[in-house]
């Protein structure tokens, strides 16, 4: 089903509050689903994915450990909104053949969209490189080379980014909608009724619902 960005970024939001996502890293992963959505790419489904693997572990845990050498998280899987929020911090550090590697990473797709965005920090396209496929974006357009079909696998264990040399021509700009994989859409779901407050007798007496008298 087709939903427009603005729909897919604000369920995302609330489903990754929902999950216990801080709000700063709440508004960076719904803004990552919806670019991955922008680009006919399954963000939503990622997006579920992730929370639901994550669900109630510590935000320590699957963390990078070091931003120095290969990055690593303590339970041995990296989250990539966790590891795309320390690339956003330290995109200075992509060189051509002189990247970014990590270990272990799930959902390496849900990688791109801040390499997207340290592409536009540093003013050069980047490479996400991991098994055969190479994904390479200069922040706004995006060239994929996935000959083995890997892109959405459900971990890499190893992933690399790093400067590009060039963008390919025949990069793809964004669409102004996402198509949604509706199973995913009602998972995120989930995530996001958490953020709702049960209503109360008190509640309903000042506007939600029709309150203790119903008139209609």
């Amino acid at each position: 089903m087709s939903y427009s960005l603005n729909e897919i970024e604000a369920l995302a939001k609330r489903a990754a509050r929902g999950a216990g996502l801080s709000w700063g890293l709440s508004e960076e992963s719904a803004k990552a689903c919806r670019w991955l959505a922008s680009h006919d790419l399954p963000g939503v489904a990622l997006l579920a994915d992730v929370l639901t693997r994550n669900d109630k572990v510590p935000y320590s845990h699957v963390a990078p450990v070091s931003l120095d050498g290969i990055w690593q998280a303590p339970s041995g899987t990296l989250c990539p909104l966790a590891s795309g929020a320390a690339l956003n911090d330290c995109a200075d550090r992509l060189l051509p053949g002189q990247g970014i590697e990590m270990s272990n990473l799930t959902s390496p797709l849900l990688m791109v969209p801040f390499a997207a965005w340290a592409a536009l920090h540093i003013g050069a396209p980047v490479t996400v490189s991991w098994l055969d496929s190479q994904i390479v974006t200069d922040g706004y357009k995006i060239w994929i080379d996935d000959p083995k079909s890997e892109i959405e696998v459900s971990a890499a264990v190893a992933l690399t980014c790093c400067r590009a040399t060039h963008m390919d021509d025949r990069a793809t700009a964004p669409a102004q909608r996402g198509s949604v994989d509706q199973p995913a859409w009602a998972r995120l779901g989930v995530f996001a009724h958490r953020t709702y407050a049960p209503a109360t007798p008190q509640s309903r007496r000042f506007g939600a619902g029709a309150g203790a008298t119903d008139n209609d």
